[in-house]
């Protein structure tokens, strides 16, 4: 038997082992309790129960949550795939009626209002309801992982044990200004590089630049020394503002592809080699009891193909 094995005098009751994975991936007893429908304290008196059992610690109580122990990670690897298998069991067979509880579904606010959401429209008619945030990835999968979404669209792959990420869709980023702009700087800035661009106004997602710096590393090899004129913590606004002419920017083609082929927007630079980025839905591990999310998910996922 490996050093760190479970074992119990009895057959542990599977509510305990649920209890026990819930936490385990959430990181504490907190975040556990809503997402198991529980109070705090009664999965806490759940842990020790189980701890009781096996004779031995699975959590490390710490100041902000709790810890696994090595003896906790061998169990968990142990029943973590049988337990999930049977959720989605009991899920498939939950009826699909208009009483299923409304999907929570979150990711940035461009990508839902101009991809998924029209194309979530057919599930929407057939009765499934959706509640959509919106916002920025790393705030939003806290909320998944304390159990305030179902799914989440993320612009990063998510690490660590508690949530599971599967590819979405790529985004290819693109340099681009109106005609106003672009005709003045595409031979400049072919003549000079990136420096022609220093006096143009960079119209931008947040003031870390984030999409502009990585474009100007990935593509010209050098770290942007611009400032940001106008930031707008929506690439929709974004896009406005540059079709207006309101300077440049860097944007996913997804997003400015009507505007690339009316030539409201031109692109400053050709690259054979743009920077690409990959989107995951992410859910937590695990079944849920609401059949209208798997839907969703296999909707969104046939979806991202043809992104």
């Amino acid at each position: 038997m490996p050093p760190h094995a479970v074992t119990t005098r009895h057959p542990a009751d599977l509510n305990l082992l649920r209890t026990f994975l819930a936490v385990y991936r959430a990181g504490s007893f907190t975040a556990a309790a809503p997402l198991l429908g529980l109070s705090q304290p009664t999965v806490t008196t759940q842990i020790r129960t189980l701890e009781r059992q096996t004779g031995r610690a699975l959590f490390e109580r710490l100041p902000r949550g709790v810890a696994p122990t090595p003896v906790a990670d061998e169990f968990a690897t142990r029943i973590a795939a049988p337990l999930d298998a049977l959720a989605d069991a009991t899920a498939s067979a939950s009826p699909e009626d208009s009483h299923a509880e409304p999907v929570h579904l979150a990711g940035p606010a461009e990508l839902l209002c101009t991809r998924a959401l029209p194309g979530l429209a057919p599930l929407v008619a057939d009765g499934v309801r959706l509640r959509v945030t919106t916002g920025l990835t790393d705030t939003l999968l806290d909320d998944l992982r304390a159990g305030r979404h179902d799914l989440v669209i993320a612009t990063t792959r998510p690490r660590g044990r508690t949530l599971t990420a599967v590819p979405l869709m790529d985004e290819e980023f693109v340099l681009v200004a109106a005609p106003v702009w672009a005709d003045r700087l595409k031979e400049r800035l072919a003549a000079e590089g990136p420096s022609a661009l220093h006096v143009v106004p960079l119209v931008a997602y947040a003031e870390d630049l984030p999409i502009a710096r990585r474009y100007w590393r990935h593509v010209f090899g050098k770290r942007l020394v611009c400032r940001a004129a106008v930031t707008v913590p929506d690439l929709r606004g974004v896009l406005s503002a540059v079709t207006a002419g309101a300077g440049f920017t860097v944007l996913p083609r997804f997003l400015c592809l009507n505007e690339l082929a009316s030539g409201a927007l031109v692109p400053l630079y050709e690259t054979d080699d743009p920077p690409i980025n990959t989107g995951y839905l992410v859910q937590r591990p695990g079944g849920t009891q609401n059949p209208h999310v798997a839907r969703v998910r296999d909707h969104l996922l046939q979806l991202g193909r043809t992104w």
